[in-house]
């Protein structure tokens, strides 16, 4: 898994994006696996604040709808428009174009209490990967 990443229990992941203090989010590969075809995606709107697991955006796949939650408190500062027109974005490249929403977070301390890639890894070993999300 690609690093600096930091992961959630609900499986969302978040990665800095080209500007500072600023991260994108969206599922692990692990979610969309489970998830499956991915349908529709409802984003964000920018300028909105989430609370440390505040519901953040909706994915939609043929099998149901989930929410994506927010992993840590901040800002919506921008949000992945391809998603509109192609949200299997989300199944093909989850760690890459498939991002959903950019973030700041309220304390970027609060980034570093996330899983890192080995810990998230030991999470869906010892039996985490059953999504908390929907």
């Amino acid at each position: 898994m690609p690093e600096p990443r930091r992961y959630t229990r609900t499986h969302e992941w978040m990665a800095p994006s080209d500007t500072p203090e600023q991260w994108n989010v969206g599922i692990t590969d692990f979610a969309q696996k489970e998830v499956t075809d991915v349908v529709f995606v409802e984003l964000p709107k920018v300028g909105r604040q989430v609370p440390r697991g505040g519901e953040a955006a909706i994915i939609e796949s043929v099998k149901a709808a989930f929410s994506i939650y927010a992993p840590v408190g901040g800002t919506i500062i921008g949000v992945n428009q391809e998603l509109e027109s192609d949200p299997g974005l989300l199944n093909r490249d989850p760690y890459g174009k498939g991002w959903i929403f950019r973030f700041r977070p309220d304390h970027s301390a609060d980034v570093q209490s996330l899983m890192d890639g080995p810990a998230y890894e030991t999470f869906l070993q010892e039996g985490g990967g059953h999504p908390e999300h929907g």
